[in-house]
């Protein structure tokens, strides 16, 4: 069975989705719409800008969710997912792609999201910090302890890779005892703030608003979803999720692992990188993975 999976944030490079632009002429009519949508020309940041433009969430989430998602549009009768999955920001270009939400709505929603939690971010002064080498418990019982300040996991990445998520004090006090247990590395990460943590409450909020006033249909395939990594085809539930999702982890170890259970053997990253490639390997070393750019 063919999993199709999509990427979230840090995925992206200058230059990405031109090629597509230039060269078919259903993606160009996409890509303008989304100009018009976004009030803005978020293509030429992508085809042109520098790495600082695209780093700003307000202009990454939109631009990691367009490539994608017009990529798996341009792919016809190629993209054929039995299942579908998507890391964080991935899971609205996987709703869209499986039909659950319109194009349209789709850009309006994730650059609600991505402004959303920009002002979240700008509110509390917040990172995120890559641990290595911890089992899943030790991370969690570590951020539990840790007092000085607001610290969760975040992203369970693949065996031996979490994310933690919190503001400055929390994530200082909280890398220095992953450090003291054992962790391989414990690094922060350059990001705008932290996502999937309850600093993001106030985007979480604005965001609900938002989901709650937009038509979501029935996926013509299980999407399944990073709040509890489970199949998911009733509109409402898949509503409620994302909104949970700014706040709660990623859960991708166990989507990946129950995707498997189910029957994919195939996995497909489609929009740029190739991070969900790798983490699927580290998952299971025996299904087959491959991207499309």
């Amino acid at each position: 069975m063919k999993a199709f999976v999509f990427p979230g944030q840090g995925a992206q490079f200058v230059g990405m989705g031109k090629e597509l632009y230039e060269t078919n002429s259903e993606a160009k009519v996409l890509f303008e719409k989304a100009n018009e949508i976004l009030e803005f020309r978020i293509t030429d940041l992508m085809f042109n800008g520098t790495d600082e433009d695209l780093r700003q969430t307000k202009v990454t989430q939109p631009a990691i969710f367009l490539h994608s998602v017009i990529l798996a549009k341009t792919m016809g009768a190629d993209f054929c997912p039995d299942m579908v999955a998507g890391h964080s920001l991935g899971e609205f270009s996987a709703l869209v792609s499986a039909g659950a939400l319109s194009f349209e709505d789709g850009v309006r929603l994730v650059s609600a999201r991505a402004q959303a939690m920009q002002k979240a971010c700008e509110k509390t002064p917040s990172t995120m910090a890559a641990v290595l080498a911890l089992p899943d418990e030790k991370v969690e019982e570590i951020c539990a302890s840790v007092t000085e300040g607001v610290v969760v996991p975040a992203n369970y990445n693949c065996p031996g890779q979490i994310v933690i998520s919190g503001d400055e004090a929390g994530i200082d006090a909280a890398c220095e005892k992953m450090l003291a247990a054992g962790a391989k590395r414990a690094l922060k990460l350059k990001v705008g703030g932290a996502f999937h943590s309850p600093i993001m409450e106030p985007a979480r909020a604005e965001l609900a608003e938002a989901i709650h006033k937009t038509q979501f249909f029935a996926p013509k395939c299980p999407v399944y979803q990073n709040v509890n990594a489970k199949a998911e085809t009733n509109p409402d539930t898949i509503k409620e999720n994302l909104i949970a999702q700014l706040t709660a982890p990623v859960r991708w170890t166990q989507t990946v692992i129950n995707m498997i259970a189910d029957g994919a053997t195939d996995f497909t990253e489609v929009g740029p990188g190739s991070v969900l490639q790798g983490l699927v390997k580290k998952i299971n070393k025996e299904v087959t993975t491959q991207g499309i750019q």
